[in-house]
């Protein structure tokens, strides 16, 4: 089966991850998609690395639009 998008319970975990991490980054939700902002390139790289390593059972892909 294929998905696009994320679905609602899975991208409110996702910004509990965020903010439970300690980053000092900002995620909302946007529609199928969540959008996390930053100051520098470290801390998005660091919340992309929490993700991947979250035990989420989700495929992610990271789009830079910097």
């Amino acid at each position: 089966m294929l998905q696009q998008g994320i679905p609602q319970d899975q991208a409110k975990e996702i910004v509990k991850i965020l903010k439970s991490s300690g980053l000092k980054v900002q995620a909302s939700i946007q529609a199928d998609q969540v959008r996390v902002k930053g100051k520098s390139k470290d801390e998005l790289q660091g919340a992309m690395k929490v993700l991947r390593d979250s035990s989420l059972k989700l495929d992610m892909q990271f789009t830079n639009y910097r």
